[in-house]
């Protein structure tokens, strides 16, 4: 097929996007009875890539019953928002209970779509009692936070427990707040792993969970101390194989979401709560790894990857994409956000592909047409922009090749991007000065 042909085929088969109610109402239609629905993003800071993830995810709680929003987060900073959209917890306020997302990236859930998202999902669940959605963390960054969670958690339903909980995980405490260097004292031999500390600790509060836990609030309390548990082993496991490769730690953070999800669809099918969950993050977390060079070269996995896997009728994947733009991102890791400009996509890629049919649109990649057969069949680079773009080294930074009709079962195209806000002051614009080519691509 030539690229003309493909261009025309394209847009035959594109569903514009205008911002209209009945924008998604085909996409609903594909979706059907899928219980898990994971929708990406092409980086970690665009405005319209959290807005309309938010539009469909609100139409999926009204019009499908959907119980969860899963997101790229730390578990405990996540579940405090948890704890306010279901009227729970102290905060006066969105704002106030997304106070907890305090570690780089903040912007990436300190921004005003997630803030607008977090009040709507907290009046929908005020509307709607018994039969609100709840909002989780997936990821595993927290481990100090996670394990100190878990001491107080304790204290109050045991201190004598609390006091094991204690000695177990004081073996983090040599090394201060830095994972990093626990991670490479231990990998190397200069001190002995906390890891079975890590899991014992695990073990007991999974033992025990009938003895701490009665009724359901003290059940979603213990569930989400042994949440804080499982990070705090995983989290162990991340940091040394930090120091063997980026597979091997890229392959256990993205099973540790996957046994997040699990977990979480198993703590609300015993409460006689069935889940159907919606996932929020980056595309190459939920973009099937099969159908990428990350799974076929580098041997890595991913959530959406283990999610089509485990739950293969029930899982819907919807990834997003941006031609050019702004972006909200970092120079490096934990430096300043800065307003960058997003170049047009590369010559022979996935977003000039895009850009050639014209306009913000959907695309069903599962119709078997020309056009989606073509993007199931033939491989293309695609983009993906972490919290750190480096425009100057894009093609080794942030392409790789995909099969994106694999990937994904639904594309978003939004052809011209913006910025998202952050909510805590940024600085600077784009620096254009030469930068290193070390970035791996996504995050």
């Amino acid at each position: 097929m030539t690229t003309s042909d493909l261009t025309q085929a394209l847009r035959d088969a594109s569903f514009p996007l205008t911002g209209a109610s009945d924008d998604y109402d085909g996409l609903l239609e594909r979706i059907g009875d899928a219980r898990f629905v994971l929708i990406g993003e092409a980086s970690h800071g665009t405005h319209e890539f959290y807005r309309e993830r938010a539009r469909l995810t609100r139409r999926l709680i009204e019009a499908r019953g959907f119980t969860a929003v899963a997101v790229e987060a730390d578990w405990p900073d996540a579940y405090r928002v948890n704890r306010y959209v279901r009227g729970q917890g102290e905060d006066a306020d969105a704002l106030e209970a997304l106070g907890d997302f305090q570690r780089f990236p903040k912007w990436m859930w300190r921004n005003e779509d997630v803030r607008q998202f977090v009040d709507w999902l907290r009046g929908h669940n005020e509307r709607h009692p018994g039969a609100g959605a709840g909002f989780y963390g997936l990821d595993l960054y927290s481990l100090h936070r996670s394990t100190r969670e878990v001491i107080e958690y304790l204290e109050a339903v045991d201190p004598e427990a609390a006091g094991r909980a204690k000695k177990r995980y004081s073996c983090f405490e040599q090394f201060g707040e830095n994972p990093q260097a626990y991670g490479y004292a231990t990998e190397y031999g200069r001190k002995e792993p906390c890891e079975d500390a890590a899991v014992a600790q695990l073990l007991e509060l999974q033992r025990r969970e009938a003895e701490l836990a009665r009724g359901p609030l003290a059940e979603d309390e213990h569930f989400f101390a042994e949440q804080n548990a499982r990070l705090a082993k995983n989290a162990e496991s991340y940091y040394r194989a930090m120091f063997r490769g980026r597979d091997e730690s890229w392959n256990i953070r993205d099973t540790h979401m996957f046994e997040t999800l699990e977990a979480l669809v198993d703590h609300g099918e015993s409460q006689g709560r069935p889940q159907k969950i919606v996932v929020w993050a980056h595309n190459s977390h939920l973009g099937d790894a099969r159908a990428s060079e990350m799974g076929w070269r580098r041997g890595e996995l991913n959530l959406g990857q283990l999610t089509r896997e485990h739950w293969p009728d029930d899982t819907f994947i919807v990834g997003l994409s941006t031609h050019h733009g702004t972006v909200t991102a970092s120079d490096d890791w934990d430096e300043p956000a800065r307003t960058k400009r997003v170049r047009p996509g590369l010559s022979g890629s996935l977003e000039e592909m895009l850009h050639d049919v014209g306009g913000d649109f959907w695309l069903d990649l599962r119709a078997g047409n020309a056009a989606t057969d073509d993007l199931r069949d033939e491989e293309r680079l695609q983009r993906f922009i972490g919290v750190i773009y480096r425009p100057d080294t894009e093609r080794q930074s942030h392409y790789v090749h995909t099969r994106p009709g694999e990937m994904y079962d639904a594309l978003l195209h939004f052809d011209e991007t913006s910025a998202l806000m952050p909510l805590d002051a940024t600085s600077g614009v784009e620096d254009e000065g030469e930068v290193p080519d070390t970035f791996p691509v996504g995050e």
